[in-house]
């Protein structure tokens, strides 16, 4: 099965001798188009190469040539590799086998060994397995097709010795490589058993199955595919009967990925601790096999399991963080839920970072450990911010400096508690990295904080910023935006983590529909399980915002009408009307009193 690597496309290129260039995604022939060769104008840069996914195409509407690396492998004689090329255009010609005029009797010293094996002298018969003329230890398999002609032989040898002999198993040289067991099958029934060893399938018709066939060169060799294809697949379902080895069966990969048929497998179960199926013939009989056979399973499909299998969960139960506003709690029965991304938008300057930065503080807390990413502050910056927020208003003094400003500042002291209290439990993105430096995407280094550092919650301040240190290159921003949210929403589920993601509002919007109003690509709001929306209006004093939840996929409750909310300049904390903006976080031991001792101040 051709899988596409982009060597191939640079290789077909130099194949037909052709300049290239790299834009974007695509190999572009800066030359003629192969297949029009520019057409009666001549016209060039036309014709270019997906290096994702292998497509090639034409934009010449005369041309419009499209196809992949097998069309182009086929039309301009260029190779694969020799397994690709046999598989996909067979060109090999085989010894011609003299078929036998009637069928072979086998020889008594091949009944005899079979019969160890568990296999009946009719099945020897049915299958015309003998030995050698000149070697009664050496059983003979003869690999006739469909139609009954001999194309393959296979020996081995009964007495093998590995310090004497050099094979235990061999073919005739030179010969097309069939499906053992060919002949013998049943066109009208509609199942295939297929096993590694010759004598596996014979002791699957033990077990009383008529279609068992076996591959020619075990479980790695599959050059029979090209020759076998149409006659596989004619049965509506296969069932693999591979050796089991180390908890794994073999060929069962490899067929399910050449064959569009129904592929089952035996269950590792069944096998009943033997490696295969005429181990199981033996030391269990043929209503082992049987049963095994039967009691097959279809391949799990993947990322699709049984709706009876899905855990039962009380979506009233699960796990969430407090939004530090009572009235959002409420509405969300406790919280923003974990497992998911909460989206918080609104327009540059109004508040939306203040009001994410102060859910994270909550959530350390909470004992949560936290992880921020601020693509617009510098990290200390950040902190001074944040550090405001825990400390609370009742922890930060203001004294005026000579231009009768107020200063705010919290002690050194409090600020040495601060510390050591979130030490071990919030962690930053280090934005310190200059534009030559190499970077990582923000998504590998979210995952890598949640496994290394144990991280609950996930600050991603802002879409904008974040999606730019992804490596990877798309023509399209929307389509960037859309594929780094996608990847969010994944992590959060996958590790049951809460993704906190800031975003801007469109700066201009006509929309009455709340989601519509983030800037950006649409699966940024439908990917999201909240949206929350924080923000000036015209309606509220300078130091007031509303907040809004216009999604809420869990249960459905929105308020479009919004929250007002207030926001204490000292301590930055925003609260609402059944909030307490003096609330003490974990760190503060105090009994309401300010510590002033060592303040820090930057004018006399």
């Amino acid at each position: 099965m051709y899988e596409f690597r982009e060597r191939d496309a640079h290789d077909f290129a130099r194949h037909i001798r052709a300049r290239v260039k790299l834009h974007g995604d695509e190999l572009r022939f800066t030359g003629f188009c192969p297949y029009c060769n520019g057409g009666d104008r001549r016209d060039k840069d036309t014709f270019s190469i997906n290096l994702k996914t292998g497509q090639y195409k034409c934009l010449r509407s005369s041309c419009s040539a499209t196809g992949n690396m097998l069309t182009l492998s086929r039309d301009f004689d260029f190779s694969l590799g020799v397994q690709i090329d046999e598989y996909y255009q067979p060109r090999r010609q085989f010894k011609k086998l003299k078929t036998p005029a009637e069928p072979v009797k086998p020889k008594e010293p091949a009944v005899r060994y079979l019969e160890s094996r568990g296999i009946s002298q009719a099945v020897a018969e049915r299958y015309e397995i003998t030995v050698r003329n000149d070697d009664d230890n050496v059983l003979v398999f003869p690999f006739y097709d469909d139609r009954g002609f001999l194309q393959f032989v296979k020996y081995r040898k009964t007495d093998f010795d590995k310090d004497k002999d050099k094979n235990k198993e061999w073919c005739e040289e030179g010969c097309k490589p069939i499906l053992f067991g060919m002949k013998q099958c049943d066109a009208n029934i509609s199942t295939l058993v297929i096993t590694e060893g010759q004598i596996d399938s014979l002791s699957v018709v033990e077990g009383g199955f008529t279609n068992a066939i076996s591959v020619p060169t075990g479980a790695k060799g599959f050059t029979w595919v090209p020759y076998c294809w149409d006659w596989v697949r004619q049965f509506e379902e296969i069932i693999v009967f591979g050796d089991m080895e180390n908890g794994k069966m073999t060929l069962l990969d490899d067929i399910q990925k050449r064959f569009p048929n129904l592929i089952k497998h035996v269950r590792e179960e069944d096998y009943q601790g033997c490696k295969d199926a005429n181990e199981l013939l033996v030391n269990h009989g043929a209503s082992a096999v049987r049963q095994a056979v039967e009691k097959a399973i279809p391949i799990p499909v993947n990322r699709v399991v049984e709706l009876a299998d899905v855990e039962n969960v009380d979506i009233y139960k699960l796990e969430k963080l407090s939004s530090s506003i009572y009235q959002v709690d409420r509405l969300l029965y406790g919280g923003l839920p974990f497992g998911g991304v909460v989206l918080v938008s609104g327009k540059p300057g109004e508040g939306k970072s203040t009001l994410a930065s102060q859910i994270l503080a909550i959530a350390i807390d909470a004992g949560h450990k936290t992880f921020a990413y601020s693509g617009e502050l510098p990290n200390y910056q950040f902190k001074a911010w944040m550090d405001f927020q825990i400390a609370g208003p009742a922890h930060v003094i203001e004294q005026d400096n000579k231009f009768g400003d107020k200063y705010r500042s919290i002690s050194k002291t409090n600020k040495q508690l601060i510390g050591e209290w979130y030490r071990g439990k919030a962690f930053m993105y280090d934005n310190r990295i200059v534009e030559a430096d190499e970077k990582e995407d923000i998504i590998k280094t979210a995952t890598d904080v949640i496994m290394q550092y144990g991280v609950r919650v996930i600050l991603i301040d802002n879409l904008m910023t974040a999606i730019d240190l992804d490596v990877t290159h798309y023509a399209d921003k929307y389509e960037k935006q859309s594929i780094f949210m996608k990847k969010l929403a994944r992590i959060a589920l996958r590790y049951d983590v809460l993704i906190l993601l800031v975003a801007h509002k469109r700066k201009n919007n006509f929309s009455t529909n709340e989601n519509d109003e983030v800037s950006g690509a649409g699966d940024i709001t439908n990917l999201a399980t909240v949206t929350i929306s924080y923000g000036k209006d015209s309606e509220l004093s300078s130091s007031q915002r509303r907040l809004r939840v216009s999604k809420n996929r869990l249960f459905g409750k929105i308020n479009t009408a919004g929250y007002v909310l207030d926001y204490d300049e000292r301590s930055k904390r925003i609260y609402g009307i059944q909030d307490d903006v003096n609330k003490q976080l974990g760190w503060d031991k105090s009994d309401g009193f300010v510590d002033v001792e060592n303040l820090e101040i930057p004018f006399n």
